[in-house]
């Protein structure tokens, strides 16, 4: 009679836990059974191979898997709002994404306009109740990048073509300085600013104009979206490292690797949150250890030595028992800025900085 009792409680809970597993997987079809419509906002072409090109394939990427129509809105300026106005009340958009920075005033009027809408900000700071943003520590992969560049490196000498002197290069030269630094001291990185995200004239007279003012330059780091300064650094048999997305296959010869955006698996979880009805506004800055940034993959010249140096620090990295600001560290005028066992705050490198570390030049 227990033998029976027992075998009826197992075949009881096995019939629950059945019930269970088929009520989860009916939700989970159900949230996905009506197409989602997403709004994209982009400051430049979803084609550029670069920094606006992952955004959108991140999304296109996730269309089938959760039943969404992706409407995409390119090379739209600063002042948004009209194009979102448009994507919500003629598009029927239930959720809008915005890749930059600069459209952070207008994404935050829509939010409050539009209370029943979900808004994504990408590299924004403020968040509310129905608007998240979200930023990737792109250092951590410059840290990884710095390393390589100085491992592979015959001078010591390394260029840096960045953007702007803004917090967020300002940290991406730094980073990329101390991982060159924490494998070979004696290192130089010498600094020129296009002034442009996006124009390919700037970038391609800062790198032949940083190049010609230091010939001992063999390797170069980019930091705006052009290709103009890898095109450059190939004609002249000087290697390079990419931004934002890897183009090893336009650059055969002298590309060594790439600092990588992928915000699939963030896309994937925000947009669940929405169709589940649990979405929370927040701001997050997502780290390495999360695969929202990382250093793709290392083309043939890269060396095994530069290759295990890599992963040794990226074990380090996304051990969460180390980052990239953590001192002793000395600016380039020899002040010490952050003592041994201190670390920066996230607000600091958000906002604030403002400073380069030591070894680092910047060309007027």
């Amino acid at each position: 009679m227990r033998k029976i009792l027992i075998v009826v409680i197992m075949i009881f809970v096995a019939a629950v836990a059945g019930i269970m597993l088929i009520r989860d997987s009916h939700t989970e079809t159900d949230i996905t059974a009506e197409t989602t419509r997403i709004g994209l906002i982009l400051n430049g072409s979803h084609n550029d191979r670069n920094y606006v090109q992952t955004h959108f394939e991140a999304l296109q990427s996730l269309q089938k898997e959760l039943n969404l129509k992706i409407i995409c809105r390119e090379k739209v300026p600063k002042d948004c709002y009209k194009e979102i106005v448009d994507l919500i009340e003629k598009e029927d958009c239930k959720i809008i994404v915005a890749n930059s920075f600069e459209f952070g005033e207008y994404m935050k009027k829509a939010a409050l306009a539009y209370p029943n809408i979900y808004f994504l900000h990408a590299s924004g700071t403020s968040h509310s109740i129905n608007m998240s943003t979200y930023f990737g520590r792109m250092y951590q992969a410059r840290y990884l990048a710095g390393i390589v560049a100085a491992l592979e490196s015959k001078t010591g000498e390394l260029g840096y073509v960045a953007s702007f002197p803004l917090p967020e290069v300002i940290r991406g030269i730094n980073a990329f300085m101390l991982g060159a630094h924490s494998v070979r001291p004696e290192t130089a990185v010498y600094v020129r600013f296009c002034n442009s995200w996006t124009a390919d004239e700037p970038a391609e007279t800062a790198t032949k104009t940083l190049l010609d003012n230091h010939p001992q330059i063999d390797v170069i780091a980019v930091h705006t979206n052009s290709l103009k300064p890898h095109k450059v650094t190939e004609s002249r048999g000087i290697m390079s490292i990419g931004c934002n997305k890897d183009n090893s296959d336009l650059f055969t010869s002298a590309y060594l690797t790439a600092v990588e955006w992928n915000w699939q698996g963030y896309y994937r979880e925000q947009i669940l949150d929405c169709l589940r009805g649990k979405f929370h506004g927040t701001h997050k800055w997502i780290g390495m250890k999360d695969g929202i940034v990382k250093l793709s993959g290392f083309s043939s010249i890269v060396s095994e030595e530069t290759k295990a140096a890599v992963a040794a620090a990226n074990d380090r990295l996304t051990s969460r028992e180390f980052d990239v600001f953590y001192g002793p560290i000395r600016d380039n005028t020899g002040k010490l800025r952050l003592d041994e066992g201190e670390s920066m705050s996230d607000n600091a490198m958000l906002n604030t900085f403002n400073w380069y570390v030591e070894g680092v030049t910047i060309e007027q």
